[in-house]
Formats: structure tokens, C-alpha cells, sequence
């Protein structure tokens, strides 16, 4: 007679940075379900990272599927948490002093080719 296995185990770890990864990989759980919801198969996950085994993102889906609001509440708490660092990034000084380097290095760089009549060549 056959058994049915009533449990299986979680391919989820949550990082002490309170981010839930697939085992084994840097693939976040947050990457999954961003594709998922956009209408992105299992399949077509796996080929965007192959990394992750299949059996794994059908089981992550499945998670989210049966806990989706947990899931979308972390999702939200993962978004909140983002926007807080690149506020912090955005608003550093030397942040501030790069880009405004980078942009000048642009815009020098757009003006030399006006200037020589080649606006598609790279330096």
C-alpha cells in the first residue's frame, strides 16, 4: 500500500537580515513572487535562475499561494526597509558628490561628441 506523505519541508531560509531566501541560493523569496506575479511560470523562473531547482520555486509558490497575505505584508515590510536605505544613500554627501562627478564626466563626454559630429561613437 502506498503512504502519502502529509508534511514536506520548506526550501525557505530567513536570514538574520529578516530576508527569506531559497535554500541553497541568493535568490530571494521576494524575486520568485515579483516574477510570479507577473505572470512568469515556474519554468521561466528557473531559466531566469538557474540556480534554483524547480521542485524548490514550485514549492516557494506554493507558500505563497497558501500565505499570501503573511507573504504580501513582508513584501511590504521588505519595500518600507528599501525605500528607509536609499533615502539614506540618496541623502549622503559623498553620494551626493559622486553623482554630480559622474554627471559632468557625462555631459563632457556628450558635448565632445556634439562637437565632433560622432553623437553614437563611445570613448
Amino acid at each position: 500500500m502506498t503512504t502519502l506523505e502529509t508534511t514536506q519541508t520548506l526550501p525557505l531560509t530567513l536570514t538574520t537580515e529578516g530576508t527569506i531566501r531559497i535554500n541553497g541560493s541568493r535568490v530571494s523569496l521576494d524575486s520568485v513572487v515579483h516574477h510570479y506575479k507577473l505572470g512568469a511560470t515556474a519554468e521561466e523562473i528557473a531559466y531566469k535562475f538557474p540556480s534554483l531547482r524547480l521542485v524548490d520555486i514550485y514549492a516557494a509558490i506554493t507558500y505563497y499561494l497558501s500565505h499570501q497575505q503573511e507573504i504580501e505584508d513582508y513584501l511590504g515590510q521588505q519595500e518600507a526597509e528599501a525605500e528607509v536605505i536609499q533615502q539614506q544613500i540618496e541623502s549622503d554627501p559623498q553620494h551626493q558628490a559622486a553623482l554630480t562627478g559622474l554627471r559632468e564626466r557625462l555631459t563632457k563626454r556628450w558635448a565632445a561628441r556634439q562637437k565632433n559630429g560622432n553623437p553614437s561613437e563611445t570613448n
